[in-house]
């Protein structure tokens, strides 16, 4: 989608601190931390929310979590614990309309979240 935030950040076309590439993800720090480590994990695919994954969007959802815990390794929290979270829609806090997971760690998180 040519007016999405996040596709321009997948495709190069705006800065973003990246963590971590390859040709189906991207992850980059949150430009608003909630934790010490707040990672985005975006598909390079535009994919609007978890409500429009499709059946062949299945080995790629499976890639994200990988992804995800490779990173808390490499951030140092993985033993300690961390979060991965998903917003959906307005209610649910979603902001930017491409589907994103959140990893959040380096300190303890409370629960409930907000």
């Amino acid at each position: 989608m040519s007016d999405c935030l996040f596709c321009k950040i997948a495709a190069g076309q705006i800065s973003s601190d990246i963590v971590y590439s390859d040709e189906q993800v991207v992850a980059f720090k949150d430009i608003n931390p909630q934790a010490p480590v707040h990672l985005l994990i975006i598909p390079r695919k535009h994919i609007p929310n978890v409500n429009s994954i499709e059946e062949d969007d299945r080995t790629l959802i499976g890639h994200i979590h990988h992804i995800a815990a490779k990173l808390a390794k490499e951030q140092g929290f993985a033993d300690d614990g961390y979060r991965i979270v998903v917003n959906c829609g307005e209610q649910g806090g979603q902001t930017v309309m491409h589907l994103h997971f959140h990893l959040l760690g380096g300190r303890s998180l409370g629960w409930p979240p907000g």
